[in-house]
């Protein structure tokens, strides 16, 4: 059980959160919460016995909280997988702020359990993809850009500090994408253009995330003792059209060498922060397998990939643009038609 636990990226969701529940976990003696900015008002109340030191991960000062603060748990969940911000500014953040905060406990002796939250992007998005990844499949396409490469990077950091402090126990989780309603991501808000732009002839699986159960693994991680890399998905998939409907929203199909320029068209009207890597995704599409989670770390999912996603239609109170029980009667109306003799 840790003794004293650091938290960052704790004015995000997943960050305050997380250190909310272990504040009131009575094994925990200790959490600190670090983050460049201060966390919103009623988040910073959520975390509740949690010490928030305002602290760039890229500063010398976070060598210096771990060592005077005793710190054995790191829990980095400042990772960016979904921000919209800019790529340079993201790939310092990520990259840079990771190489600071492992450099800092490496230099930290006492420090004994290291979790990373990660990403299923690290796959990358191919159509040669196989259907389903495990946690030791390559990716056929390595990520070339965005926050899917940044990613990889992280991921290969930590690794080297774990052969570097092989007596540090090391925990990956990656992540698919979030949903819930108390979260907001650049998945989330694809669903809240009326029109959701899609690739034509293409519909791909989609596998998410409860924020909820998210939440639950990052905890159980940083109060056992689970090492290893682990696929964080709920049960079963959506297809993207499923989605679609569910949602009440409308498909925007188009060529996939329009893509690019798309993306560029609706980031410079601010409509969403749609990136070519995201659109890649909704053209391809990811499915990973679970069984590791469930075997070997003792974690299932309380919400499916379909349960995940109603949770969050209804929490953001998504209005269909279209009815989605007036596209399914009309759909078999049409699908009658062309079942009828000639």
């Amino acid at each position: 059980m840790p003794n004293a636990v650091l938290v960052t990226g704790v004015s995000r969701f997943l960050g305050g959160h997380l250190a909310a529940r272990l504040a009131a976990h009575p094994a925990v003696r200790r959490v600190i919460g670090v983050d460049s900015c201060s966390p919103a008002p009623d988040l910073l109340r959520r975390m509740g016995r949690t010490e928030f030191v305002r602290a760039d991960i890229r500063s010398p000062l976070i060598a210096k909280l771990i060592e005077g603060a005793g710190v054995d748990t790191v829990v980095h969940a400042a990772v960016d997988t979904h921000s919209g911000s800019g790529p340079a500014e993201a790939r310092e953040a990520n990259v840079l702020g990771t190489m600071q905060l492992l450099a800092a406990c490496q230099q930290a002796p006492q420090v004994r359990k290291f979790v990373l939250r990660s990403t299923t992007a690290v796959y990358g998005s191919s159509p040669r993809d196989p259907a389903v990844f495990t946690e030791d499949m390559e990716p056929r396409d390595l990520p070339s850009s965005g926050l899917a490469k940044d990613a990889v990077e992280v991921e290969a950091y930590v690794r080297g500090f774990g052969r570097r402090r092989p007596e540090v126990q090391l925990t990956t989780l990656r992540f698919t994408h979030l949903v819930g309603p108390r979260i907001d991501t650049m998945f989330t808000r694809c669903f809240a253009l009326p029109f959701v732009p899609t690739v034509l002839g293409q519909d791909p699986r989609l596998q998410l995330l409860h924020s909820e159960d998210a939440l639950a693994v990052l905890e159980r991680a940083a109060v056992e003792d689970l090492p290893g890399v682990y696929n964080v998905a709920g049960e079963g998939v959506l297809m993207l059209s499923q989605a679609l409907r569910r949602a009440g929203r409308v498909p925007m199909p188009v060529p996939r060498p329009a893509v690019p320029p798309l993306s560029g068209a609706f980031s410079s009207a601010k409509l969403t922060d749609i990136t070519p890597e995201q659109l890649r995704f909704l053209n391809v599409g990811r499915v990973v397998d679970t069984a590791r989670l469930r075997d070997q770390f003792g974690f299932e999912p309380r919400w499916t990939s379909r349960q995940a996603f109603d949770d969050f239609v209804r929490g953001h109170d998504v209005r269909p643009v279209l009815d989605p029980e007036l596209v399914t009667v009309a759909e078999r109306r049409l699908g009658g038609l062309l079942q009828r003799p000639r």
